[in-house]
């Protein structure tokens, strides 16, 4: 659409204008949009496939959800009377119990993964956990450089950690899920790993300085975070010039369980989404590989992302 009147006449609707207002802030489902704005799901649709059709949003499918964004290819006329309609009514009641909903939903996601980490913390071993097979860790564990400084961000119990501390400088683990710290620092403390130190905090955000570590690991964590793009940004912030991103995650699948039986925000990722996950980050000699699938239903299959931080 290219007509500013055409724009105009989309923006308004309250309704229309209060989806498009959520989604310049986030990428959301329509059963989250329902809920922030109390509406029925035929009202939404409708309005959604509007939006689409005026190209201010896009669609994906994860399973069997569908998540809505705004067009990241948006017409910077229209995404400017987008700003000034959103900014016009952002004292209103309802704007800003629409902001509070979201704020509400966006902590349900993450509270959703930390509970199922808080309770599998110590079983982790033990338990079955989609993408964690002997073959596809060793694919990981092969790319080892001795004497480094490793930063294993959405490190669980560590069990990757664990491995590389034996040859490693430094070792920092980062896990969001207090259990999980507490879990991990003991099983380190227990198997005389002095140089293996836990830090609570979040794969977005993590706790440690820019240029600080050698290898960032990111092993089953990346489908779990909100962003993932941003979680690998900031494995490549922490990463000192020359240093390697190392991925490992389920490809994307359809086994829609695995959001409520293992915390799991998105249903694995394609080869081309991870590949441009690490491009985008600024990434260099970016690789992809298919390291393992299993044979047990319903055949997650595994795979192993790299790249190396340029710069001197």
């Amino acid at each position: 659409m290219t007509d500013s009147w055409d724009s105009l006449k989309v923006l308004s609707d309250p309704t229309r204008l209060r989806l498009l207002a959520l989604l310049l802030r986030e990428e959301l489902a329509v059963a989250e949009l329902q809920e922030i704005l109390g509406m029925g799901q035929s009202r939404i649709s409708s309005q959604l496939g509007l939006l689409r059709q005026a190209g201010f949003v896009t669609d994906r499918r994860d399973g069997k959800k569908a998540f809505y964004s705004l067009r990241a290819t948006l017409d910077p006329k229209q995404l400017a009377l987008l700003r000034a309609a959103c900014d016009a009514v952002a004292d209103r009641p309802e704007s800003t119990e629409d902001r509070l909903s979201l704020d509400r939903t966006l902590l349900k996601r993450r509270q959703h993964s930390e509970q199922y980490f808080n309770l599998i913390a110590g079983k982790l071993g033990k338990n079955y956990c989609p993408g964690r097979s002997w073959e596809a860790l060793g694919h990981l564990a092969l790319r080892l450089v001795p004497a480094i400084t490793v930063a294993d961000l959405g490190a669980g119990e560590g069990l990757v950690s664990q491995l590389l501390a034996r040859r490693a400088e430094r070792v920092w683990c980062i896990d969001n899920s207090p259990k999980m710290v507490e879990v991990g620092t003991e099983l380190a403390k227990k198997n005389g790993l002095a140089n293996l130190t836990y830090k609570l905090g979040d794969i977005e955000q993590v706790p440690l300085p820019d240029r600080s570590v050698d290898l960032a690991i990111l092993s089953q964590a990346l489908h779990h975070a909100t962003h993932p793009q941003t979680a690998v940004n900031e494995a490549h912030r922490i990463l000192r010039p020359g240093g390697q991103l190392l991925v490992l995650d389920l490809k994307e699948h359809d086994f829609e369980k695995a959001r409520d039986v293992y915390g799991d925000l998105w249903l694995g990722f394609k080869e081309s989404t991870l590949h441009s996950f690490l491009k985008s980050a600024g990434f260099q000699k970016v690789d992809v590989t298919l390291v393992s699938r299993e044979a047990k239903e319903p055949h997650f299959e595994t795979l192993l992302a790299s790249g190396v931080k340029g710069g001197k």
